[in-house]
């Protein structure tokens, strides 16, 4: 079974067509689940619905909380692209033993219809989540990166692996 916590983030926005603004109303994974023909066992629990730049420490304490407390071993965070990494580092501070978490977002609404990532990505997470060995991951665009070693390239809209530094040895 796979345990999926949902925080909000671009992936659960809706639009008003009248003032142009974006805003949260329900969760939209038992939608794309059921479109998805997904047939996992899946705990579905919405934790808040806030957009990430919005989240507080006291958000993130309330994440971690019910990570620890999931009798699950595979964890899927819906969240926030501008902060994910933030959250995935506390997770990852949090030393969650025996567990797979992995968080993911989207840079387009779902509500947007198939111009979204939102379903590539969430397809992705949930292999993604079934598959790698315990650990906290953020999962987008097709590719996953260990918390540690990913930043949103805010230029391109893309998650990346961190670029290498130089590296200053000298042979002798």
């Amino acid at each position: 079974m796979i345990q999926v916590f949902v925080t909000g983030g671009t992936f659960d926005k809706e639009y008003n067509f009248i003032t142009g603004e974006l805003y949260f109303k329900d969760t939209h994974l038992q939608e794309m689940f059921a479109r998805g023909r997904c047939t996992l066992d899946i705990d579905l629990k919405t934790l808040m619905m806030i957009d990430s730049l919005e989240m507080t420490e006291e958000d993130r304490d309330i994440l971690i909380h019910n990570c620890r407390k999931s009798k699950h071993q595979h964890i899927l965070i819906t969240h926030g692209t501008d902060r994910m990494v933030m959250t995935a580092k506390e997770l990852a501070a949090a030393a969650i033993p025996d567990k797979t978490i992995v968080l993911t977002g989207a840079m387009i609404p779902y509500a947007f219809g198939t111009s979204s990532d939102g379903f590539f990505n969430l397809g992705s997470a949930l292999a993604f989540s079934q598959t790698l060995a315990p650990g906290v991951y953020v999962v987008m665009n097709g590719r996953y990166f260990d918390w540690s070693n990913v930043r949103k390239n805010r230029q391109t809209g893309n998650f990346e692996e961190l670029p290498q530094e130089p590296s200053t040895a000298v042979d002798i």
